[in-house]
């Protein structure tokens, strides 16, 4: 039975770093991330590309996944509460069995501060776009999780 993790935040929440910390050590065989797949793609993670371009290596990757029968880590913000219903249906057709959330709910001020720090920096009003969708709709079980968990202060 695959299990999938998907991460939910903000440029410059810790998903990233909570992600890798989650593949290390566990029992999540892969990680898949939208910033690496466009690192693959276009040579640089900040290079937004076609999303179906960035999609269909996403699709791929889960794909194998399930088929290879591992548990996934997908990191990616997540913010949109139609994408995230939308995604976890698509994810439950690939045949995960277990749809996890995991909600890096980071401080706006903090994540504005961490992306100053950056050398990949995510505009300032994208990020205030993001926060607006996010509190907008967070992230509930009646998106489609079997289970939703959220960090704070990380």
């Amino acid at each position: 039975m695959s299990k999938i993790v998907l991460i939910i935040g903000l440029p410059a929440s810790g998903k990233s770093f909570i992600a890798e910390r989650l593949s290390q050590g566990s029992h999540f065989q892969r990680w898949v991330s939208t910033d690496r797949i466009r690192q693959r793609l276009f040579g640089d993670e900040s290079i937004q590309g076609p999303w179906l371009s960035i999609w269909a290596q996403v699709r791929g990757e889960l794909q194998q996944a399930v088929a290879d029968m591992v548990d996934v880590i997908y990191d990616a913000t997540n913010v949109q509460r139609r994408r995230r219903r939308d995604l976890i249906a698509q994810v439950r057709g690939f045949g995960f069995q277990s749809v996890v959330g995991l909600w890096v709910n980071t401080p706006l001020e903090v994540c504005l501060a961490r992306n100053e720090r950056r050398s990949r920096q995510v505009p300032e009003g994208v990020i205030l776009q993001m926060y607006r969708q996010l509190t907008d709709a967070p992230p509930t079980l009646s998106d489609g999780f079997d289970r939703l968990l959220e960090i704070q202060n990380i």
